[in-house]
């Protein structure tokens, strides 16, 4: 019997799942919405919303637990400024899953996770070279 087991194993090892999960966290924080697959995105959820459950705290304690798991400066201070403040009301159910079909390649099921609440202009935000950054290089 599994009484309590939760989590899927994904097929991967132990500190290959924490360290894609904490990925996929900073991910969801930064663009508020992701595409992923379904079993890691029902994964992802409650791991996101404990997340931004310590912003909402807003402790010192808990600022360096947020952290240790997210390692990125401005999406520690996003959580615990914009998003604290957005979800303050909320007790929970911050995040939804949404499905969203079948990948081409090997037919898996998608999902887009998404902030509840979400700002549509931080989607792609800080994501890959900008324009500016490729003039300087070609300079």
């Amino acid at each position: 019997m599994r009484h309590g087991m939760s989590g899927r194993k994904l097929n991967r090892t132990s500190s290959h799942r924490k360290a894609m999960f904490a990925n996929m966290v900073v991910a969801l924080l930064k663009h508020e919405q992701i595409k992923t697959t379904l079993p890691k995105a029902k994964d992802l959820r409650p791991i996101a919303e404990k997340i931004i459950s310590l912003g909402k705290s807003g402790t010192l304690h808990d600022r360096r637990r947020a952290y240790a798991m997210l390692r990125d400066d401005a999406v520690v201070a996003k959580l615990f400024s914009t998003l604290a403040e957005r979800y303050k009301g909320r007790p929970g159910g911050y995040c939804r899953v949404l499905k969203a079909g079948f990948r081409y390649g090997d037919s898996a099921p998608m999902a887009i996770i998404e902030l509840v609440d979400r700002d549509p202009a931080a989607k792609g935000a800080d994501s890959g070279p900008t324009a500016e950054k490729q003039e300087e290089t070609e300079e």
